[in-house]
């Protein structure tokens, strides 16, 4: 059984999607659409940068959005559909277009506002994010209860393979990385982020996507959605919404979503669209596991010979 996984912010660089363009009209209508989506050329900003405009939350969000849908084009050109999908934080917005929940153009709008609302929730500099490497999420939740002092700051991702990241306001994340290592983290590396996601301090954010996300005309998905919320499959339009809103100040449960994939008798992980993060966590987590990602053209042998296994 396989599974779709989309990647979320972090998967961007600048020349993502040029080589899905360049050879199939199909992926070079989604840049399009995305394009009169957005009313200006996100797909120029994929293929030309520059770097500092595509990393700006509000650009970054459709981007990898468009990228993912047009590698997921070229997928689907070749006849494999999956029986699962699901993303990571950002990603699970591409599932729910894989899936039939929403149309790609709301989706790229969405994001583009969700983006926006994000960045505005928090001043910048005010709120930062750090993964906690080789701590299990007991020790994690402990580090920032004892450490935050009346700031927020709590698990945010928690992504396995003895990798969860903590957001909430900057000294608070520091003291906790602090704690954190007394109390057994191997490491603890800040990120380099423009705002402190999935914690409390996205509220505002996730106040104003709310009305959007539920004034856009859904259907029930046609493949199974496991949410990051609580790692459990969406088949109704109503549920999937609701997920989509619950996720921006609630921790992504990414362990969860692939151990549920797991016991749901899923074999093959296919992470679609730029980069390969998922495609790493997912093979700490489920290490039997088939795993490949398709981002370019030149990754479809890979996933014609998996096919052929089919």
């Amino acid at each position: 059984m396989i599974a779709f996984l989309f990647p979320g912010q972090g998967s961007q660089r600048v020349g993502m999607g040029s080589a899905l363009a360049d050879a199939s009209p199909l992926c070079r209508e989604i840049f399009a659409e995305a394009d009169a989506a957005l009313g200006e050329p996100i797909s120029r900003l994929c293929f030309d940068g520059p770097e500092e405009q595509l990393t700006l939350t509000e650009n970054q969000q459709p981007a990898i959005l468009t990228v993912s849908v047009a590698a997921y084009t070229l997928i689907a050109s070749h006849g494999l559909q999956p029986s699962f999908v699901a993303g990571h934080s950002l990603g699970e917005y591409a599932a729910n277009v894989v899936a039939g929940t929403m149309t790609f153009a709301d989706a790229v709008r969405t994001v583009r506002r969700r983006g926006r609302y994000m960045q505005e929730a928090v001043p910048v500099g005010t709120g930062a994010m750090a993964a906690i490497l080789g701590l299990d999420f007991e020790g994690v939740a402990q580090a920032c209860r004892e450490a935050s002092e009346g700031e927020v700051v709590s698990p945010a991702n928690l992504n396995g393979g003895g990798q969860i990241v903590i957001a909430g306001a900057t000294a608070a994340v520091a003291r906790a990385g602090e704690r954190a290592k007394a109390l057994g983290a191997r490491r603890v590396v800040p990120l380099q982020v423009s705002a402190p996601f999935h914690c409390a301090l996205m509220k505002p954010a996730e106040e104003r996507l709310t009305p959007d996300l539920r004034a856009l005309h859904v259907s029930d998905p046609r493949i199974p959605i496991v949410a990051n919320v609580d790692a459990t499959p969406k088949t109704r339009g109503v549920d999937a919404i609701d997920a989509l809103i619950a996720q921006v100040s609630a921790p992504v449960r990414w362990e969860e979503v692939v151990r549920r994939l797991a016991s749901e008798g899923v074999t093959t992980y296919v992470e679609v669209g730029p980069g390969a993060v998922l495609s790493g966590m997912v093979r700490k987590i489920h290490r039997d596991a088939t795993v490949l990602n398709v981002g370019a053209p030149a990754d479809l042998p890979a996933l014609d010979a998996l096919l052929a296994q089919h």
